[in-house]
């Protein structure tokens, strides 16, 4: 044994081709970090030591090969100097680049997910077999950063220019076929022949049979692009990159600049680039947010993990009552992540309008290139719509998605709940229907939850799942695996009015209407806000959950929280209503709603609309929109997670970014608090105190400030 240490072994094999395997001891999959990077040292030390050597294997003893850098041991370091992070990547890649400088020819086995920091090390390697089971990429600008091990230098020159940029601003993972088609890896075979072809391949470049030398230079040496071609291809991507990712994101446009300039350099003068251009996007507010979002989202994972080992009754089958396109979509959901579900409506209409809604979503599936067709036909054959209740006897789960009423409900709930068997699980896909309120005529109120999935059901991530003052603990646990099984991101939330989601949104739209009142201009705020982040401004947002839906929820939150949530006497949403401008659904609300000459749908603005909700009267700045629509949201959220009503300050913001859409770069309402700072806020609470009680400092937001804490 050459080497043996808690991350990495190396040993001789035959004709003098030693093995580096990564094998973290403590941990399930391995991942870089300072301690496995202090052992790549060693053995690279020891291996540059070693007699008769005349090639070297890289493997992993894991499913997967490498999962990328331990972005929790890292992050720690974002908060240095300057200078002293620039220092330690320059560091972390000098034993990267050590490596790819041993005089022998190195061979990768990427048996798994190459990812990350897991990519940069095969990337330092000559070269790159992959099992068909593996997929690699570099996926750093979801966190905010770049590659910084070597990523952003090498893979441009390993499988060029376009691609590579393509590959790192869109931080895509690629199947093994398809990185081999581009040459970022040079071949591909069945797991079972990795270790052999590797082997084969180690040999043939120790006996010069491949040129692996040529392939390292081409890595050490400058961008083979000429003047013409470099001005074309940077400027082509700059365009079409910065087009998409914009001002709040500013790592792929980064990356870009570091590939460009850096283009004309060696590999190690490009890498002082590189260490600069990390260091430029590291130290961001939005690499930290989307680094926390990153975190938060693997606390959910972990807990749906929990769940399902906790979970005494497996979820093999599932029914929806009440079709339409929430009740299709639920069952669509269900069915095409392998539970299969029974749709049960009292309208064939209903059925088949279920029924469509999964058709059209397989359909756009198949147009893009997404899903197979029998991956279609799989999908609907898993989705029997009924109108018989005899149908939905024999599942182990029912998610009710009926009309939002609660005497409906508690009819549907009652009705079902004497037909399915005694240790099924009933659900109500309610958005604010009290979860206590429906179990009160339950037999089994124990077995009994909320399961609000958010509109459209295969696009957005969220489910919260509604703790009832009588669930149990084992129905929370299969609801919340039941979720994660269908490729959702659950969180458990207590019973409120509006939950936690609409709870907290509902502030948010009632300083909207303030300001209103007040003669804002309702498309002046949609622009201010979808600057600020959101994926729409909030008199679009209405439109789109339906006029009339909101002013029933309005309704709801005023009953729960007279004082901070009590109706406004003329509120601009409720005018709308009584005129019958209900959104989207039906043509006309804020905006008006058609398609153009191609069919694709248009917005627009109609002056009649301010006949309704009175002209325009004030110029609000951009920072008092943002204010006066944020600070009461985020007082809500510190209420809920005060309460409990959410568990952790992960959950609040997953909850908000999955739920909402709230700016991912900025990391959900804790994370943009903790930014804003605990004493601003209460400043602000001072600023907006006349407004009303929505706007008052909730009593832990005042002790925080008086502690000196922040919620991360």
């Amino acid at each position: 044994m050459i080497f043996e240490g808690k991350s990495l072994t190396c040993q001789m094999l035959d004709n003098g081709i030693a093995e580096v395997c990564f094998d973290n001891k403590n941990e399930s999959v391995n991942k870089f970090d300072r301690q496995t990077l202090d052992e790549l040292k060693s053995v690279t030390e020891a291996l540059n030591g070693q007699s008769g050597l005349s090639a070297v294997i890289v493997t992993s003893s894991k499913p997967v090969f490498i999962v990328g850098a331990d972005i929790t041991e890292f992050q720690g370091l974002f908060a240095n100097s300057r200078e002293e992070l620039i220092e330690w990547t320059a560091q972390a890649n000098s034993i990267f680049n050590a490596f790819e400088d041993l005089p022998v020819p190195t061979v990768a086995a990427i048996n798994g997910f190459a990812l990350g920091g897991g990519m940069e090390m095969v990337l330092s390697c000559d070269l790159r077999v992959a099992s068909t089971a593996a997929q690699v990429g570099l996926p750093e600008t979801k966190l905010g950063l770049i590659p910084g091990f070597g990523g952003t230098t090498r893979l441009p020159r390993v499988i060029g220019t376009d691609n590579a940029i393509e590959w790192i601003a869109t931080a895509k993972q690629h199947k093994a076929d398809a990185a081999l088609k581009v040459g970022a890896i040079d071949a591909v075979t069945e797991p079972e022949a990795l270790k052999e072809v590797v082997l084969q391949m180690a040999q043939d470049a120790a006996e010069c049979k491949l040129d692996w030398q040529a392939r390292r230079e081409q890595k050490k040496a400058p961008l083979k692009l000429n003047k013409l071609e470099a001005t074309m291809a940077f400027n082509t991507a700059k365009g079409m990159v910065g087009a998409k990712a914009g001002k709040n994101y500013p790592a792929p446009m980064e990356a870009i600049r570091v590939i460009e300039e850096g283009a004309r350099l060696s590999r190690d003068e490009a890498l002082k680039i590189e260490h600069e251009g990390f260091v430029n996007v590291a130290q961001t507010s939005q690499a930290s947010s989307l680094i926390q979002i990153f975190l938060n989202d693997q606390l959910l994972k972990k807990k749906a993990k929990i769940a399902s080992k906790a979970a005494t009754k497996e979820i093999k089958s599932s029914g929806v009552l009440g079709a339409g396109i929430m009740g299709g979509g639920i069952a669509y959901q269900s069915a095409v992540k392998g539970v299969p579900a029974v749709m049960k409506d009292i309208q064939q209409g209903a059925l088949d309008l279920g029924m469509g809604e999964a058709m059209k979503i397989l359909n756009k599936g198949m147009s893009i290139g997404k899903v197979s067709a029998d991956k279609m036909a799989k999908t609907l054959s898993s989705i029997k719509p009924t109108l018989n209740y005899e149908d939905v006897k024999p599942v182990d789960i029912i998610v009710e998605a009926v009309v939002e009423n609660p005497k409906v409900k508690d009819a549907v709930l009652c009705e079902v709940e004497g037909l399915i068997a005694e240790d099924a699980i009933l659900t109500s896909n309610t958005s604010t229907i009290s979860i206590d309120l429906l179990a009160k005529n339950l037999k089994r109120p124990e077995l009994f939850c909320g399961m609000h999935f958010f509109n459209p059901v295969h696009k957005m991530p969220l489910v919260e799942v509604i703790r009832g003052e009588k669930t149990s603990d084992e129905t929370v646990a299969a609801v919340v695996a039941y979720a994660s099984a269908i490729g959702k991101s659950p969180i458990v939330v207590r019973d409120c009015p509006g939950f936690f989601v609409n709870r907290v949104l509902f502030p948010y739209f009632r300083g909207f209407s303030q300001l209103l009142q007040e003669g804002a201009d309702f498309r002046v705020v949609d622009k201010t806000m979808e600057k600020f982040g959101w994926p729409m401004g909030p008199s679009y947002l209405l439109d789109v959950v339906g006029i009339d839906t909101a002013v029933h929820c309005v309704g709801v939150m005023a009953e729960g929280f007279p004082e901070r949530m009590s109706a406004l006497e003329k509120d601009p949403v409720e005018l709308l209503y009584k005129k019958d401008k209900y959104g989207q659904k039906n043509g006309s609300g804020f905006y008006t709603y058609s398609k153009d000459k191609k069919g694709r749908p248009q917005k627009n603005v109609e002056d009649s609309v301010f006949d309704i909700i009175g002209q325009p009267s004030k110029e609000v700045e951009a920072d008092e929109i943002v204010e006066r629509l944020m600070v009461p949201m985020i007082f809500e959220v510190i209420r809920c997670f005060e309460e409990g009503i959410v568990e952790t300050a992960a959950e609040a913001d997953m909850g908000l970014v999955y739920g909402l859409g709230f700016p991912p770069f900025r990391g959900g309402a804790l994370k943009y608090a903790d930014a804003i700072g605990i004493d601003n806020l209460i400043a602000l609470a001072d600023k907006y105190q006349a407004l009303g009680a929505a706007y008052q400092a909730p009593e832990l937001l005042k002790s925080m400030a008086k502690d000196g804490k922040t919620f991360y």
